[in-house]
């Protein structure tokens, strides 16, 4: 046999948990031949891996790149950091299926929920209506392989209209909806994603429409999905960011035992999702033994990559929206001069001092996104010297020493450069990494929940895989490499159902990440125009990634995408169990 591709010297790392082994790697139509010993002259095409680590590719589960895969087929950030396969349409909106005349209504929530651009959205070729003319529309045309949900909202917009978000469906139009949920399984859904969650709110301030799904409703979708025997559940329960409430988790355990499939969740952990202390672990991990012991699959992503977000007052922010008086900074103010005369009235000042220490609890007033506190929040970027002595410094200390509230640190910082100071909200502390690592050990939870490709202008969370291989693991030495890479390869493959990836043995897919563990790391951040009408993102680069492999193809080389690579992605479906 003449290898297509053989990857020759490398250590290893096959993703069963096995330790390293020196062995070479080769290829032939797009699937791994052999692992072992082989002649160089036995391929049409060599890299040397030498001194590097050669492992499966990431399988990221938790992404909202089906947009961007129209017109973007890499999934870039994300292909750079070693990740070769993505499940996008998460968090209960899909970009199908979606009728002609509801384009914009669900382009508008992935604009308000998953900050993307309006105008990179409009980039969208909308060469598809129903879910399986989407699939078919991707085939072909892919970078990276891909797996996609359909969308709770998006079924409910096409059954029900613009009644979507005003009330509860029918029985007639809860069968509709099964219909619908078992028509994409047949034609290759990876599942159903949904969400009750209160930080979901459309452009025009609505609950996103899955939030006005009854429990029976969302029951009889998800039973839909189990009778395929395939798939996952992705679901954000109403109580998911503050702490689930023992109502939620009944209901996962219900949902898990009527479907027998994964239900896949975000906030349980140390912390959950943002920062919310009554998230405790001890209360976690006892729901998650109860689960067990029932038998229901309820797993839980683990954002194991602390949050590092910058922003200004002169750009704007969506990082308060659960303070909504502060909010009003950001939503009613168009330019920077009326930001200037908001915060210099002294009306506005004492109404917004205590908003972010005092945020909203109530969804029905609005989004409960805990924001950013100030114990968290530091000077990042300035320009006069007073200020930049506050670099790296928490407004929360700062404020303290001057006695003063944190809020009025932040605007007089601000308002001294025309609210061009730039601030990050950091959540790396030793309290964070130690439940974070108590958390990350249980079999339940799921390292991940990157959100690659939403979330553009400030944090897109595509280096997860590379920050911990980095800090977990070389820099903290709280994983070892070969678990760490189970953990981001096998384990979300298997988990997903996708039967032939996230392991190096023969016969599975050549989807392979090549790194250097001693250099390996999340890299720069920068901010790129390279979208649909010259729109901007954050784009991020890793150190120490020699080389991203899908289905036998180097699509990334040196950390730059390879002219001519073609599109090697395949579209992925969860095996028939």
């Amino acid at each position: 046999m003449k290898y297509d591709l053989l990857i020759t010297n490398g250590l290893v790392i096959d993703g069963t948990g096995l330790p390293r082994r020196r062995a070479d790697v080769a290829i032939h139509e797009g699937r791994i031949a052999g692992v072992g010993h082989f002649a160089e002259g036995s391929a049409e095409r060599v890299l040397d891996a030498k001194g590097r680590v050669v492992a499966p590719g990431i399988v990221d589960p938790h992404t909202h790149y089906d947009p961007q895969l129209t017109f973007e087929p890499y999934g870039t950030s994300s292909c750079y950091h070693g990740v070769t396969t993505v499940m996008a349409g998460n968090c209960g909106f899909s970009i199908a299926p979606a009728k002609k005349e509801d384009r914009d209504f669900i382009a508008q929530i992935f604009a308000r929920v998953e900050d993307m651009s309006p105008g990179s959205l409009a980039g969208i070729p909308w060469d598809f209506e129903s879910f399986p003319e989407f699939l078919k529309a991707r085939e072909g045309h892919l970078g990276i392989n891909a797996a996609f949900y359909i969308g709770h909202c998006n079924i409910r917009r096409w059954v029900m209209g613009e009644a979507c978000t005003e009330r509860e469906a029918t029985a007639d139009e809860i069968d509709a909806m099964r219909a619908m949920v078992r028509e994409a399984m047949e034609a290759g859904a990876a599942g159903l994603s949904s969400t009750h969650a209160p930080t979901h709110l459309d452009a025009a301030d609505r609950p996103v429409p899955s939030r006005l799904a009854s429990r029976a409703e969302l029951d009889a979708l998800v039973h839909e999905v189990g009778l395929s025997n395939r798939g996952s559940i992705s679901y954000l329960p109403h109580s998911s960011i503050g702490g689930l409430n023992e109502a939620d988790g009944d209901f996962l355990i219900q949902l898990a035992l009527s479907s027998r499939l994964p239900i896949i969740i975000q906030g349980l952990g140390a912390r959950s999702k943002v920062d919310a202390p009554t998230a405790t672990w001890e209360n976690s991990r006892a729901y998650l033994e109860r689960a067990r012991h029932q038998g229901a699959g309820v797993f839980s992503m683990l954002m194991a990559r602390p949050f590092n977000r910058r922003f200004s007052l002169a750009e704007g922010t969506s990082l308060f929206e659960g303070a909504p008086a502060f909010q009003r900074l950001f939503d009613e103010a168009e330019n920077t001069d009326e930001r200037i005369a908001m915060l210099l009235d002294p009306d506005f000042r004492d109404a917004i001092r205590n908003s972010v220490e005092h945020p909203n609890r109530d969804s029905s007033l609005g989004s409960t996104l805990p924001p950013p506190q100030f114990a968290q929040v530091q000077v990042f970027q300035a320009t006069k010297p007073e200020n930049q002595k506050l670099i790296g410094r928490s407004l929360g200390e700062v404020a303290r020493e001057r006695g003063v509230a944190g809020m009025d640190v932040m605007i007089e910082v601000a308002l001294s450069e025309q609210l061009a100071v730039e601030f990050i909200w950091r959540t790396e502390t030793e309290a964070w990494k130690e439940g974070t690592l108590i958390a990350s050990q249980h079999p339940n939870m799921i390292i991940g929940t990157s959100d690659g490709g939403a979330h553009l202008g400030r944090d897109d969370g595509a280096e997860f895989s590379s920050y911990f291989l980095r800090y977990w693991v070389r820099e903290w030495g709280k994983w070892e490499l070969e678990e760490a890479i189970r953990q981001m390869t096998q384990q979300p493959a298997a988990l997903l159902g996708l039967s032939d990836r996230g392991m190096l043995l023969p016969g599975y897919a050549a989807d392979i990440m090549i790194f250097d563990p001693d250099e390996i790391g999340p890299g720069r951040k920068e901010f790129v125009n390279d979208f649909p009408n010259g729109e901007g993102r954050w784009s991020s680069r890793p150190e120490g990634v020699f080389a991203t492999i899908v289905n036998g193809i180097p699509i990334v080389l040196e950390g730059e995408l390879v002219e001519g690579c073609g599109f090697p992605g395949e579209l992925v479906r969860p095996a028939f169990a």
